[in-house]
């Protein structure tokens, strides 16, 4: 029953958008069929409508896109109609690149392209290449994308084109979102939110709506990622787009599969399928039935599940759209864990995780993580399943982290309007004070009009009227010295919110980065054994191993409490003497297990004792940041030395210590040397997909600075990295004098 009603409501929003374009459609249809039968079609008012019927029939049916587009195309070339035929080539390489026939669709845009060009079409030429780069993002070659769509936005900027340079931004974010970069992403879709609101323009605006949900449902904020979804579902059927519908209906479905409400989510996602099919939406499809793989999966209906995901897998891989592919895969592996079947499942997730790396998916990656630490537990390869569920914390911080942009946009757009509706109060001010002025200007010329005979009063009269006037442009004058310092006052609050909000992502950064993967792999060890995977002996050999783990993890939460005391209270750090030799060695110790799962040798060049004066907590989060970081980005056989040696300057007649962590890892380029301290900066992966913040070298030059040294950094691609920073000498404690004992 319930079947039979989604159906039924499916058939009559289909109908409803036939009737709705109906009016478009009906009003050429006669005159099209009258020019073919009398003259061949071979006019160009003819293929001007032909081109036209192509570009609405699309929403409904790309199949009588290419229908419509080829007699157009056919009859542009007879008659050397080179507008049309251009035209005519855009509308069928739209309808090719949508149905997956991606080689065709090239021809066609290369040839469209060449003639808009010779015609200087510059709106033909940004159409082109708007839908090239949409092309190859559904291909997954984002570099291609992004050169096309960049093109396609600096014609219309030319043009002053507002509609067009919204649709190129939100294109533009797209890619970043394939590519897995969300805060890029946002930054584009924010900026055609903006111009599409604007214009009003409630199709665009959808559109917008369902890509920030798309970034907060990776963000894995399902309540936000819903709301925004169902705003764009509402504005799709206010304007009658079907592909739009059936978007908005799959990624709510998504959700809700996320949320683990399956009934729902086989619902909307039945609704989306349908709507696809109808277009013959490959990457559609191809999505949908991963997602109702995935659906049946978690009902324990494995002969459904495996035929959606069977479906998915054959979709994706014969129209080459790797995105899709990498999904299927990805659900195909979950599936046969749960069944399992271990073996299976691990290859999937090899081949998934493939993908995800040339994708640079980081949300696909995890995921792909995750069904390799199962598939290598159940197939009792421990190593290899510790290792994957490492993997699978980093990656999953990493995207969590970006939680922050979300609160972040939610400010900016608070205090933009904030801003504007202060502007209204000003504005309504000024009108109430310009109609103030006016009613008096009425009574002034009233009571001219009454002693018109008497000059002398006339004179007095316009003396009062000018004081009228001079006071209201003073009255107008104290209001706008009070706008600007509204406005000065708005500014610095703003200023601080942004500083206070940088602290916070540096403490949430931190937290996510060195305290969340110890309790992450203590917790999977004990799901192992609550699993009876490990056995007790294998238990009780890994507890030694745990132990050191967590009192690490303990000695760093005080130090980290001590940084964020220093941070928010801006107190200066207490100096004293300290053994920097004491402080190196303590940390190699904790981090040499960790360097020799690597194959990396950490050398200790502190043998002679080093006393500096600083505030010892401090150098110790520093020295542990650097050493991390070294490890991160060494791969097997490198070495990474600290050292510390005395340094006299005679001009200055002072002494330091230069304190050194030099590796023969990977190095960095200088543009990442340049802009290493600078500000926050986006993290690469390490040579084993180590993920991290970004702002370990902020920390590492304000604890340094406020201790009175410098940082700096040497480094060349291929031959390693070398930190340094110096810190004051300390006083030398004198050894107690020896004591005679008398008989």
């Amino acid at each position: 029953m319930k079947a039979f009603l989604i159906s039924f409501l499916l058939v009559t929003f289909l109908n409803g958008f036939d009737s709705l374009n109906k009016g478009h459609i009906d009003s050429m249809k006669p005159l099209v069929a009258s020019a073919l039968k009398n003259n061949g079609g071979q006019d160009t008012a003819t293929i001007n409508r032909l081109n036209k019927l192509a570009f609405y029939y699309f929403k409904l049916n790309p199949d009588s896109t290419l229908y419509y587009g080829h007699i157009s195309t056919g009859l542009a070339r007879k008659i050397n109609y080179m507008p049309g035929l251009a035209n005519g080539l855009l509308q069928t390489g739209h309808a090719d690149f949508f149905k997956g026939s991606f080689a065709q669709a090239k021809l066609e845009f290369d040839e469209a392209i060449s003639i808009f060009k010779k015609l200087k079409d510059k709106h033909g030429l940004s159409e082109c290449y708007e839908l090239y780069g949409r092309m190859y993002n559904l291909q997954s070659e984002y570099k291609l994308a992004l050169s096309f769509l960049n093109q396609a936005l600096e014609l219309d900027k030319q043009q002053r084109d507002k509609t067009a340079t919204a649709d190129s931004y939100k294109n533009i974010g797209m890619v970043y979102f394939g590519e897995g970069q969300l805060s890029t992403a946002l930054d584009f879709y924010y900026k055609a939110l903006s111009l599409d609101e604007e214009a009003k323009d409630k199709h665009a605006t959808a559109a917008i709506y369902n890509n920030i949900g798309d970034v907060l449902q990776n963000m894995d904020a399902y309540p936000k990622a819903l709301e925004f979804y169902k705003k764009a579902l509402q504005l799709y059927y206010l304007t009658n787009d079907l592909e739009g519908v059936g978007t908005a209906d799959e990624n709510i479905g998504e959700v809700l599969l996320a949320q683990k409400k399956y009934e729902d989510a086989i619902s909307y996602l039945t609704k989306s399928i349908n709507i696809a099919i109808k277009q013959d939406d490959k990457d559609g499809m191809s999505y949908v039935y991963a997602d109702l793989g995935l659906c049946y999966t978690y009902k324990n209906q494995a002969n459904l599940a495996a035929k959606y995901l069977t479906n998915a897998i054959e979709i994706s891989s014969k129209y080459k759209i790797t995105y899709n592919q990498a999904y299927a895969f990805i659900s195909y592996s979950t599936f046969l864990n749960l069944q399992k079947d271990y073996k299976d499942a691990c290859k999937y997730a090899i081949r998934g995780q493939a993908l995800a790396n040339q994708l640079g998916n980081v949300w696909f990656r995890g995921n792909a993580a995750l069904q390799l630490h199962k598939s290598y537990a159940g197939l009792g390869k421990f190593q290899e399943a510790y290792k994957y569920s490492n993997q699978y914390s980093d990656l999953k911080d990493s995207l969590k982290s970006t939680e922050g942009i979300q609160k972040l946009t939610s400010y900016s757009l608070n205090l933009n309007f904030a801003s504007k509706q202060h502007k209204a109060e000003l504005q309504q001010l000024e009108k109430d004070i310009t109609y103030k002025q006016k009613i008096k200007q009425q009574r002034l010329i009233l009571s001219f009009g009454f002693i018109i005979v008497v000059m002398a009063i006339i004179t007095v009269f316009y003396y009062r009227q000018k004081t009228g006037h001079l006071k209201t442009i003073a009255i107008l004058g104290d209001k706008n010295n009070e706008i600007l310092k509204q406005k000065a006052d708005l500014n610095e609050a703003a200023q601080k919110l942004s500083g206070l909000n940088t602290l916070k992502d540096r403490l949430i950064g931190i937290l996510a980065h060195d305290l969340r993967t110890p309790l992450s792999t203590l917790k999977g060890v004990f799901e192992l054994f609550q699993d009876k995977t490990l056995t007790m002996d294998e238990m009780l050999a890994m507890i030694p191993n745990i132990i050191r783990k967590l009192e690490y993890t303990s000695d760093f939460l005080d130090t980290l409490l001590f940084w964020i005391n220093s941070q928010v209270e801006n107190a200066d750090p207490v100096s004293k003497s300290f053994d920097l030799r004491s402080i190196a060695a303590y940390e190699i110790i904790n981090h040499s297990e960790q360097a020799e799962s690597k194959g990396i040798r950490l050398i200790d060049r502190i043998s002679e004792p080093a006393i500096a004066s600083a505030d010892p907590e401090s150098i110790r989060i520093v020295i542990r940041n650097l050493i991390t970081n070294a490890i991160k980005f060494s791969r097997e056989n490198d070495t990474i030395e600290i050292s510390a040696r005395l340094h006299s300057d005679k001009y200055y007649n002072e002494e330091y210590y230069v304190v050194t962590v030099k590796d023969t890892g990977v190095g960095m380029s200088d543009k990442q040397v340049e802009r290493l301290f600078k500000g926050k900066v986006s993290s690469g992966t390490g040579t084993n997909n180590e993920s991290g913040t970004g702002m370990g070298m902020m920390f590492c030059r304000d604890l340094v600075e406020k201790s009175g040294g410098k940082i700096w950094v040497n480094s060349r691609p291929g031959y390693g990295t070398e930190f340094s920073f110096t810190l004051p000498v300390g006083i030398v404690p004198e050894e107690s004098p020896a004591v005679e004992l008398s008989c």
